[in-house]
């Protein structure tokens, strides 16, 4: 297989106001590009939004679990198997995990850090002493660790990794052994243009009040801002069929899984106060072989605070992807875009008619989906 495969997936999404992902002072996050202020989602927050929505897609067993608990969740499928007491269980469960060299937390039986691991993984660890634990539990600690020395339990954790480990990968600094690249990379999400920080001033009325009783039982503030922004991720093809150990079928699963959940998640700040949940106006992807390349520079120059920004930002990507590869000559692989832009509107002719130059006439959000992994399965036989 060619050692770069890249799939570039762009969108563009406006937000009415909300605060998706909050800074230190409460306020939604933001950053100065191109000499002026922008609203800002950081990668972490919409990476776990995709993993969260393609988890809501899978069962159980398939997904990944994030968790300084892990021993707890060990232990609890020791005893699930087992039937031992959970003091049993826990004491096996930590004899277990002692063989990957942890580091311990604060808390008696968490790890200092969260360890990202595949609940299939963890079952199948559980499974290695389905058949003597009742004989492990009557050892004392320093006899349970030497009987469960040789058991595979670090081999368990270097396979048959799900989705989200395979795609975001896992960093365990003092356990190198333990370590996955991962095959996604995620853009800070950024608006096309300047954006304001506002605030809501609420109040609560206490429903019990008295009749000569005024004013409000609390009252605050939550910063806001509303904005079309840009977002932007990668993912490397050769590297997600690795971390799958080299099953294709599995890592194009694992691809349609992202490009879907990523275009359809949205991070969950304040959703309750905001109801901030909208679908982009555009999703293109593009198929490369060269390098991953974020059109970012298309927003360099804000676009103007007027009627149109969704518009005008669409028509502003397109014609950076066009101009990028008229300059560069590293025409795709493969290009294909879903959006909402028509030419049967004056207002967004020219946007649909410059997307269509450069990605191609418009499919449905589902055949984008059904049409990149035939073009991909075709690039992969013709690399064989």
């Amino acid at each position: 297989m060619n050692q770069r495969l890249y799939i570039d997936v762009h969108i563009v999404q406006t937000v009415p106001p909300a605060n998706l992902n909050r800074d230190d002072q409460g306020n939604p996050k933001e950053a100065v590009y191109g000499g002026v202020r922008r609203s800002r989602v950081s990668s972490q927050a919409w990476k776990r939004a995709t993993r969260r929505h393609f988890d809501a897609q899978i069962p159980e067993p398939e997904r990944a679990t994030r968790t300084k608990r892990i021993t707890n969740e060990l232990a609890t499928r020791v005893k699930g198997n087992t039937g031992l007491d959970y003091d049993g269980a826990r004491r096996i469960a930590a004899a277990l995990l002692a063989q990957l060299g942890l580091s311990q937390g604060k808390k008696a039986g968490d790890t200092a850090y969260l360890l990202f691991y595949g609940n299939t993984q963890l079952d199948d660890v559980a499974a290695l002493v389905n058949e003597r634990a009742a004989d492990l539990a009557a050892l004392d600690e320093k006899a349970l660790a030497e009987a469960v020395k040789e058991l595979p339990v670090a081999e368990t954790f270097t396979t048959g990794h799900p989705v989200g480990v395979a795609l975001f990968g896992r960093m365990v600094a003092d356990i190198p052994k333990l370590n996955v690249d991962a095959a996604v990379q995620v853009a800070h999400a950024l608006s096309t243009h300047e954006t304001q920080l506002e605030f809501d001033y609420f109040t609560a009325v206490d429903d019990q009040n008295e009749k000569d009783e005024t004013g409000a039982g609390m009252i605050g503030t939550i910063g806001f801002n509303s904005a079309t922004l840009y977002r932007y991720a990668t993912v490397g093809f050769t590297q997600l069929t690795d971390n799958l150990g080299g099953d294709t079928e599995a890592a194009l699963d694992a691809l349609d899984h992202f490009v879907d959940s990523f275009t359809l998640s949205t991070p969950t700040g304040y959703q309750n106060s905001f109801a901030h949940r909208t679908r982009p106006s555009l999703v293109a992807v593009v198929v490369r072989t060269d390098q991953p390349v974020n059109l970012v520079s298309a927003f360099e120059e804000p676009v103007a605070a007027e009627a149109g920004i969704q518009t005008n930002s669409a028509r502003r990507l397109a014609e950076e992807h066009i101009t990028a590869t008229q300059v560069w000559g590293d025409t795709p692989l493969y290009n294909a875009a879903s959006h909402t832009f028509t030419t049967h509107e004056p207002r967004t002719k020219d946007t649909a008619e410059t997307l269509t130059q450069a990605f191609g006439e418009p499919v449905t959000f589902t055949d984008l989906r059904t049409t990149l992994r035939a073009r991909i399965t075709t690039a992969m036989g013709a690399q064989a």
